[in-house]
């Protein structure tokens, strides 16, 4: 469906509303002893009880303002409304960072449409950022956010959270072809790279193995500074898998020719 900008608006509100109540659950456990959980997998994947009450928390705000709202939570999966419009919640992305008392890690909220996410929010509270994403524009805080030009990969500063995410022999050859062209490789970051594109300090950003919670946030953020994220074969990332994100849409270009026979 589509949404005025003063409905955008409403929900970009309603959305700080959420990255606030997220926030206040979260900030008690940051560098402080808890429990860790693995959720098993491939990868070891922890979740903290911060993981579950933010999402806890996130989700009771908007089933009582929006009850016809669905939402799809990295915690507890989804719920199905009867609107079109979906909240897509990850409420500490980057659990490894955070549980290694790293500061990134980020609440990611974002509002898809039906077809695609309109609104997204990176919030981190330790550092006093917020990252927000709309059709008509990127901010950190106050701050319009802009990507910088950076048409070759020679000249790129190339992030990726870890070289384990790459779970087939073809991506992670793939990957390692585009790593070995850039200018600067540097792991680590999660969503925090991410927004850290949208500033203009990253290039390009390539990942697999996401989910829809991992990056439907981030889209909104990259493409209001002016960024590209797609999927490897250039279609839509809101799914997850394998994804590459850029600042310079020449230098997606250029990458997105190297990715996408893996895919």
């Amino acid at each position: 469906m589509s949404l005025s900008a003063e409905q955008i608006g409403e929900f970009r509100s309603f959305s700080e509303q959420l990255a606030d109540a997220a926030a206040a659950a979260i900030q008690p456990y940051f560098r402080a002893s808890l429990d860790v959980e693995d959720k098993g997998g491939r990868l070891y994947d922890p979740v903290t009880i911060a993981d579950k009450a933010a999402e806890e928390a996130m989700r009771a705000l908007i089933q009582a303002r929006y009850p016809t709202h669905g939402i799809l939570g990295e915690e507890q999966g989804a719920a199905l409304g009867s609107s079109p419009l979906t909240w897509v919640l990850d409420p500490i992305d980057g659990t490894r960072a955070f549980i290694t008392g790293l500061p990134l890690w980020g609440t990611l909220i974002a509002l898809n449409d039906g077809t695609r996410p309109v609104l997204g929010v990176m919030n981190q509270p330790f550092t006093g950022e917020r990252f927000i994403g709309t059709p008509h524009g990127a901010w950190r805080n106050d701050t319009p956010l802009k990507t910088r030009a950076c048409a070759d990969l020679a000249s790129a500063t190339l992030m990726c959270t870890t070289p384990d995410m790459f779970d087939t022999p073809a991506r992670k050859a793939a990957f390692e072809a585009v790593a070995s062209k850039a200018r600067l490789m540097r792991y680590g970051g999660d969503c925090y790279a991410y927004c850290m594109l949208a500033c203009g300090f990253v290039d390009v950003i390539v990942e697999a193995s996401l989910q829809p919670y991992d990056v439907q946030a981030l889209m909104p953020i990259i493409e209001g500074a002016g960024g590209v994220i797609t999927s490897w074969d250039g279609g839509s990332a809101q799914d997850g898998g394998c994804v590459v994100a850029c600042g310079d849409p020449a230098l997606h270009a250029q990458v997105l020719a190297m990715l996408r026979h893996a895919i």
